[in-house]
């Protein structure tokens, strides 16, 4: 697909913020995005105590009920305001919350690890966290039935970047080429689902890397780069089950690649609906 100054493409269908990382979050029908992504997004993540990293299903192994676990803010977050109070729905239909006194002992107990809830406050934004990564015995990954650890970006819970933007295009391409698999947004936990305006099947957000992609009125995110797939896109979830021809097919036919990530150039919010055009 390429690329014309100021070429409209699609147009947001859904957004999603993960309060907790690698828990289930929720969908939005609009988002404030700041310079650290959408607001709220990855502002909470376990640690483990006894050895500092941070949870992450990226490492099923160590961590295999991540996904049982669902987060919602209990009070929308206001930029520039202290992160709202989290609500944590555990596996056996539980809530709990991020101001009850024994949250610590029940999360450990819920994983069968001692952890600790920790969130990103402004005073706290400094340093380098480390997480761990497990990489199936799969071709076309850069590792193999090992585990790595990773550095978290300074001061964030993130993998990688503060925005990954996926387009329906991709998730109907994979579909076409692994009809089996049950290829759904969730799989990927993308923040933003464009919707393009033609029709055509392919991975087309990879040809926007390099440029700017300007939401609705305000909002321009600077795309950094493809968003490289791990593990956790074969996990079950839901009704979803464990599936590694998920994980098998992107890096066949995509170097492991699904959707982009970006940086935050222009603050701002969008809505459901708003028009995507990349410059």
């Amino acid at each position: 697909m390429s690329i014309q100054p100021k070429t409209l493409v699609g147009s947001v269908v859904s957004m999603w913020r993960y309060p907790v990382k690698s828990m289930m979050g929720e969908e939005l029908n609009a988002a404030e995005v700041t310079e650290r992504g959408i607001l709220g997004d990855r502002a909470y993540a376990l640690v483990d105590t006894s050895d500092r990293r941070v949870a992450s299903a990226k490492n099923p192994r160590k961590w295999p009920q991540l996904f049982d676990f669902r987060a919602a803010f209990v009070d929308t977050p206001r930029a520039g305001g202290k992160v709202p109070p989290v609500r944590i729905t555990l596996p056996d239909g539980t809530v709990v919350t991020s101001e009850d006194g024994d949250l610590n002992p029940i999360l450990s107990r819920a994983l069968n690890r001692q952890v600790i809830l920790n969130v990103i406050e402004r005073s706290q934004r400094r340093g380098t966290s480390k997480a761990e990564e497990y990489w199936p015995d799969m071709e076309g990954l850069d590792h193999r039935d090992t585990v790595t650890d990773f550095d978290l970006p300074e001061g964030t819970f993130f993998d990688c970047a503060v925005i990954h933007v996926l387009t329906t295009a991709t998730i109907d391409r994979l579909r076409t080429l692994y009809p089996e698999g049950r290829f759904e947004v969730r799989r990927f936990r993308p923040n933003i689902v464009v919707q393009p305006t033609s029709g055509e099947l392919d991975f087309i957000e990879n040809a926007w890397s390099g440029h700017s992609l300007a939401i609705g009125e305000h909002v321009r995110l600077s795309i950094t780069g493809p968003c490289p797939r791990c593990v956790m896109t074969t996990l079950p979830q839901g009704d979803l089950p464990r599936d590694p021809g998920i994980l098998r097919t992107a890096a066949r036919h995509n170097k492991a690649n699904v959707g982009v990530y970006g940086s935050v150039v222009r603050s701002g919010v969008i809505r459901r609906g708003d028009s995507v055009a990349v410059e």
